[in-house]
């Protein structure tokens, strides 16, 4: 990247226009899910047979995503997060990530994924700029990855995770934890960071499991995630947590990693909220707890120019829920919520 481009792309962000809610958030991040598909079938994500996914007519193209990247950064998202489904399964992936990589009103983007497709892929990410990537791990046991995935790929995630740190693409493991499946892997999950500069993530199961009844009745609470680390490792110290950080962050002194946990469904870190997330059939949510505000796809295969379209996310964020409980309950179908987080974006 030469300088006089690294130069453009510090003035561009200087310049970049605000998004700002109706709560006086600064909306700068935005998730963008490419792709429904998924090949494996985590019991917290969607049912053991899968789930109907969309025809390829009604999931957005590669043209239309670069599209609204590029508009949406020039009007303040200079965040993107590449999530699915499985986003590797998009067969343009890399095309992609190396064209939005170019947009020079874009600072930073990170990529979540399950590791199974990516370990020939790691150098690839490294040259287009990918310094973090979020890498689902559910147990660090095989048949209990087994269990939950429903799939047998647990020694390609952890070849995944390994090419990754000696490339040195930050990893941060996304567990969510399930009460009856998983506990038994929070400490073990924990030690990974002992000797690894990995960040260890939490999660409290969500609802999204592509079916009714599943979930959280038994919901371990973050609150719960945290008294039982503490009880192995007492001398925990609380970090600082970064601006809008959807993570309380923690430290095991004389770990090499650190960890944090994610208030997912006890909602706590809602007042600060700076993103929002495009399905991949074009709908724009400015909550992962609504169903869905407009569909930009919809608007631009209808004719809508930049304007309109950035003229309907101002008008979805003027009227935002002020967090996950009143989106929630806005909802105007799906409730109780019951879809995949596969066909949101995880």
């Amino acid at each position: 990247m030469g300088i006089a481009f690294v130069h453009l792309k510090a003035i561009l962000l200087i310049l970049h226009i605000m998004l700002i809610d109706n709560h006086g958030r600064e909306i700068n991040y935005m998730r963008l899910a490419v792709t429904d598909r998924c090949n494996l079938r985590c019991f917290y994500c969607m049912p053991e047979e899968g789930i109907t996914y969309a025809p390829k007519k009604e999931l957005m193209s590669f043209a239309e995503m670069y599209h609204i990247v590029d508009l949406f950064s020039k009007h303040g998202i200079d965040k993107i997060r590449i999530t699915g489904g499985e986003p590797f399964l998009w067969k343009d992936m890399m095309t992609f990530l190396d064209a939005i990589s170019k947009i020079p009103t874009l600072s930073k983007i990170s990529i979540t994924t399950n590791g199974t497709l990516i370990h020939d892929k790691v150098d690839r990410l490294k040259s287009v700029g990918i310094n973090t990537v979020n890498l689902s791990l559910d147990s660090i046991d095989s048949d209990r990855f087994f269990q939950i995935t429903r799939r047998d790929d647990f020694s390609k995630v952890m070849e995944s995770m390994d090419l990754m740190i000696q490339s040195g693409i930050h990893v941060k493991l996304n567990m969510v934890v399930m009460n009856g499946r998983n506990i038994e892997d929070i400490i073990p999950m924990l030690e990974l960071a002992r000797d690894k500069p990995i960040s260890v993530r939490y999660i409290e199961e969500m609802p999204f499991n592509g079916t009714q009844g599943q979930g959280n009745k038994t919901l371990w609470t973050h609150t719960q995630i945290l008294d039982l680390i503490t009880t192995h490792f007492p001398k925990v110290q609380k970090l600082v947590d970064p601006p809008a950080s959807t993570a309380m962050n923690y430290k095991v002194p004389g770990f090499k990693g650190d960890f944090g946990i994610i208030a997912a469904y006890s909602r706590t870190f809602c007042g600060t909220c700076n993103r929002i997330r495009l399905t991949p059939k074009g709908v724009i949510k400015t909550c992962l707890y609504d169903d869905g505000i407009f569909n930009v796809k919809d608007m631009m295969r209808s004719g809508a120019n930049d304007e309109e379209l950035i003229g309907a996310l101002q008008s979805a964020l003027g009227n935002r829920a002020k967090d996950g409980r009143e989106a929630e309950q806005n909802r105007k179908a799906l409730n109780p919520i019951s879809e995949s987080m596969a066909t949101i974006g995880g």
